[in-house]
């Protein structure tokens, strides 16, 4: 999570989105900078708890951005950087795992540790499924978010490839596909909102 106080913006990193080389080229002109464990904090959790801190500490009140992608790539995505090889005997390796047993496994009432990933949908709303990002991109329109950062900084931001999942084979069955969509139909339906919206989604946040 990265703070800009002239922007006066927040930007949330939801996992495997393919914003790590935004957040690299824009790491060095935030004022305060949540890493590690800490970098994917929530947009409830900012909400409750850091956006109250910033307010009262540094009068500062600032709006949330981040970026949502595909569910099915954002997923496939996670399944690909678990092949991987810094994985690779540990309880998150997705190695011997076909892709539709990945996300059966995700998408199941207890995911074991390979496929606990989350989901984009809670990481960008409320308990009550309410949207607490006040602009949230669609990672397939990357123009528009371009475009906004450079308004917003005043200048083009440059990107360095970052943190690319390795290649793997992960084709996805319509039946398990199907499962997906139902399970998710609030991530589906969110990240469809996002592109209807021309890949730029406003929701005024109290």
């Amino acid at each position: 999570m990265l703070v800009f106080s002239d922007q006066n913006l927040a930007f949330l990193a939801v996992p495997k989105t393919g914003t790590t080389a935004f957040e690299m080229a824009l790491r060095p002109r935030a004022d305060i900078i949540l890493s590690k464990r800490r970098k994917h904090l929530t947009a409830a959790r900012f909400h409750n708890k850091v956006a109250p801190f910033l307010a009262d500490t540094f009068d500062l009140r600032v709006e949330t951005i981040a970026v949502m992608r595909d569910p099915i790539e954002q997923i496939r995505s996670w399944y690909r950087y678990r092949s991987g090889p810094r994985q690779k005997g540990t309880k998150a390796s997705t190695n011997g795992c076909s892709f539709d047993d990945f996300v059966l496994a995700v998408i199941s009432d207890n995911p074991p540790p390979f496929a606990g990933i989350g989901s984009q949908f809670n990481f960008v709303t409320s308990g009550k499924g309410e949207v607490l990002v006040n602009h949230l991109f669609a990672y397939e329109r990357q123009p528009v978010f371009r475009a906004f950062l450079a308004q917003a900084f005043g200048e083009e931001i440059v990107l360095k490839q970052k943190n690319i999942s390795p290649p793997a084979e992960a084709p996805l069955s319509a039946a398990v596909e199907a499962k997906l969509r139902k399970v998710r139909a609030d991530e589906f339906a969110l990240y469809e909102r996002v592109k209807a919206a021309g890949g730029h989604l406003v929701t005024p946040v109290g």
